[in-house]
């Protein structure tokens, strides 16, 4: 299960760089002194790379939700103390007390 969410998981990664490099710029340069008024436009928001970025990320932020659920599951003690497991006490030589 963990080999095929991962799996889905790099291609879904890949597309999803590869809709947004294919994305037509909007001339805002990175947002800087430009206006979103090119995102709410009708145009804007009905392409068909926003709407597939929008699910390819949706899908990006499941599959990554998913896998994190499947880690935890499979880790082991956090800690080195609960490695350890509880061993008597070796046999100590007595030490002969002086009077």
């Amino acid at each position: 299960m963990e080999t095929i969410l991962l799996v889905v998981h790099l291609i879904l990664a890949l597309a999803l760089v590869g809709v947004i490099l294919m994305q037509r710029s909007e001339g805002g340069a990175l947002g800087i002194g430009g206006g979103g008024g090119g995102l709410v436009s009708a145009r804007g928001a009905a392409t068909l790379f926003t709407r597939l970025t929008v699910w390819l990320a949706v899908g990006f932020l499941a599959t990554s939700m998913g896998l994190a659920l499947i880690a935890r599951q499979n880790t082991g003690p956090s800690s080195v103390m609960e490695q350890v497991e509880d061993q008597p006490a070796a046999d100590k030589p007595e030490v002969p007390v002086r009077n």
